[in-house]
């Protein structure tokens, strides 16, 4: 799995290469968690463009910063899901909670 962060303003921008399963969650939820606590990031904007698979660990690791990042007043936005990791995310009702851009730049004016 690739990851790449940048901040933008207030926001988080974190790019994901790969799959996003149960052998790359401990590295990616600590990366995140680090950035969380090292800046002052109120929103948090996850480009899936490049995932190729998600399994439930995966998922949880995203629910778990949401929870994180909403409880602070915050948005997490989701961006350009592959079809078949789109699925599992409606699936598992994230959609519901978060909501979904077709680039960044609409994610990011979106948050502020």
């Amino acid at each position: 799995m690739g990851l790449n962060v940048e901040i933008n303003q207030d926001a988080l921008l974190v790019r994901l290469e790969g799959e996003l399963d149960l052998g790359v969650t401990d590295y990616l939820r600590n990366s995140l968690e680090n950035m969380l606590d090292q800046n002052k990031i109120k929103h948090l904007v996850i480009n899936l463009r490049n995932v190729t698979f998600i399994d439930s660990s995966g998922l949880g690791v995203i629910l778990g910063r949401y929870n994180r990042v909403s409880s602070q007043g915050g948005v997490v936005s989701l961006v350009a899901a592959q079809p078949q990791v789109r699925r599992v995310l409606a699936l598992s009702g994230l959609l519901t909670i978060m909501k979904e851009y077709s680039s960044e730049e609409a994610a990011l004016s979106r948050v502020g």
